[in-house]
């Protein structure tokens, strides 16, 4: 048991003393690239999907169809 309060204690000690944390800006900054990346990596899926799907509307039925 005292082993595991050991432990305990010593991974406090890390994360409030030793750990480097980022500050509010860096966390919103970097936020905001994620979104930003994901918005743009799920229109560009849509758009393959949408040129290459099984739907009528889709480009490659278009093409077909001509």
């Amino acid at each position: 048991m005292k082993k595991i309060i050991n432990y305990v204690k010593e991974s406090y000690y890390e994360l409030v003393n030793k750990v480097s944390w980022p500050t509010l800006q860096e966390v919103t900054s970097s936020s905001v690239v994620v979104l930003t990346a994901s918005v743009i990596i799920a229109l560009v899926i849509l758009a393959m999907d949408m040129a290459f799907g099984a739907s009528k509307f889709s480009l490659m039925q278009l093409i077909y169809s001509l």
